[in-house]
């Protein structure tokens, strides 16, 4: 295996010239990984654009469809991205042996999450009874979940060989095949959803036959490629095979449930939000949703910086380089604290032009500005914290950051933003700007501890041993 997508320290440069050295290499591994993550958004986008052109049914079936299956997958997703620092550690320390083993215990993990998965969404009639929808909406939203659910496999099973492949440093390969995926998405949503080619018209059901045609394709063509290319010809899927090993299994869930729970937790207050604005009228629930994707889509580039952090620390923690990773943790706060400072003087300076951007409705704009200067303040604490919590993953420390996030979010967040929002009991009520004052509040408070925790946890893990089985 080539050494250019993680290389060794270097143990001789200064600590400005091994900064910049390692900022370097988390541009060269991060940049993939943001590409890779804007591909799988625009799969909802396309899902949502599509479906909102066949009926108000069809896109209504669609959204809480999605709504529906997100959380359950964020929860699975992040149980199996424990496998991207376990296996980044591994490289780090040259147990190559070790590394194809605990790749087949993520797959056989993705394969009972799959299961349980797909029963949640063959049996969502109470929840779809509980929403009151109508009959027409209903049916198309358990139609398209029923769809989906052929495709959680292949989805699943993406995201364990995404252990294999970012652990490896090779971050672009998720990225060709996320890229792959949205394309055959696009004309296949085309197709099923309107009715060409003699198939006949889906509306929102079709989206979900699409996504798991699409995602069933990147993973064959994904599984080809690994037990093909040369690049892996050290790490061959098939060849390499092994069986369930209950101690591995056990050691990937107890680092990976804490992040999908961390994931999950921070989803659904996101959701809960969005139930909590609903009274206050279709024009604030639009101009919140407005800020909010602003704020989602900005996001990628600190999200995908910190899973390139979470690699790098993991490999020199494997590779027995703790000062360099202490360097890296520490310096990369600088890094995006230098991004944050950019990404909240240009949401200041654009507020209404976005707000312009996304409606036409001028109320919607008035309070899509409106939040979007809060999202403003709202990114610094955003970006730290995210940051934080992706280095203590790569000392694989999940579990204190997980009480961290829900205390912050579940305990703070939530009540303080409710109080403000609706309440005169600490200053006249707010409105909407209540949530997003006390998102900011939460996520300081996020930030803060976590900075705290990194900072003493990269000075204790000196004196540990880098990989614990």
């Amino acid at each position: 295996m080539d050494e250019t997508h993680q290389p060794p320290p270097e143990p001789k440069a200064g600590r400005v010239a091994t900064t910049l050295i390692e900022w370097k290499t988390l541009a060269i591994l991060g940049g993939p990984i943001l590409v890779a993550q804007l591909a799988q958004m625009a799969n909802g986008v396309i899902d949502t654009v599509m479906a909102g052109h066949a009926s108000a049914e069809d896109l209504t079936g669609v959204a809480i469809g999605g709504s529906l299956w997100s959380p359950i997958f964020l929860l699975f997703m992040g149980t199996l991205s424990a496998l991207q620092p376990i296996i980044s550690g591994y490289r780090g320390a040259e147990q190559t042996d070790r590394i194809m083993p605990i790749t087949w215990q993520g797959l056989y993990i993705g394969a009972g999450a799959t299961v349980l998965m797909v029963l949640f969404l063959l049996n969502v009639h109470p929840i779809l009874d509980l929403l009151k929808l109508d009959p027409v909406s209903s049916d198309i939203t358990q139609g398209y979940l029923s769809a989906f659910a052929w495709g959680v496999p292949g989805l699943l099973g993406l995201f364990a060989l995404r252990g294999l492949t970012d652990g490896l440093g090779h971050t672009k390969v998720i990225m060709a095949f996320s890229l792959l995926s949205t394309t055959i998405n696009l004309p296949l949503n085309y197709i099923f959803i309107y009715g060409k080619l003699g198939v006949p018209a889906m509306g929102g059901v079709g989206c979900g036959w699409a996504t798991a045609i699409s995602v069933w394709c990147a993973l064959i063509a994904l599984v080809v490629y690994l037990n093909t290319s040369r690049t892996y010809q050290d790490f061959h899927l098939w060849r390499d095979r092994a069986k369930p090993y209950w101690n591995d299994i056990v050691y990937v869930l107890k680092l990976g449930i804490p992040i999908g729970f961390t994931i999950f937790v921070e989803a659904s207050m996101f959701a809960v939000i969005a139930l909590f604005l609903a009274p206050l009228g279709p024009v604030i629930v639009a101009g919140h949703q407005i800020a909010l994707n602003v704020v989602s889509l900005v996001f990628m580039v600190p999200l995908s910086l910190g899973m390139a952090l979470t690699l790098r620390i993991s490999f020199l923690i494997g590779a027995k380089a703790p000062d360099t990773a202490r360097l890296v943790a520490r310096s990369s706060l600088i890094l995006v604290a230098i991004i944050a400072l950019v990404y909240a003087t240009s949401l200041f300076a654009t507020t209404e032009l976005i707000a312009r951007l996304y409606t036409g409705d001028t109320d919607v704009q008035d309070v899509a500005a409106k939040l979007l200067m809060f999202a403003a303040i709202f990114q610094i604490a955003d970006v730290m914290q995210v940051t934080c919590i992706s280095a203590l993953r790569g000392y694989r420390d999940t579990r204190i950051p997980m009480f961290i996030m829900l205390l912050s979010f579940w305990a703070i967040c939530l009540p303080l933003g409710w109080v403000l929002t609706f309440t005169d009991w600490l200053v006249p009520a707010l409105g909407a700007p209540g949530f997003w004052i006390a998102l900011t509040v939460g996520l300081s408070v996020a930030a803060t501890l976590l900075a705290s925790r990194l900072f003493w946890f990269s000075r204790a893990k000196n004196q540990r041993p880098a990989l614990q089985m």
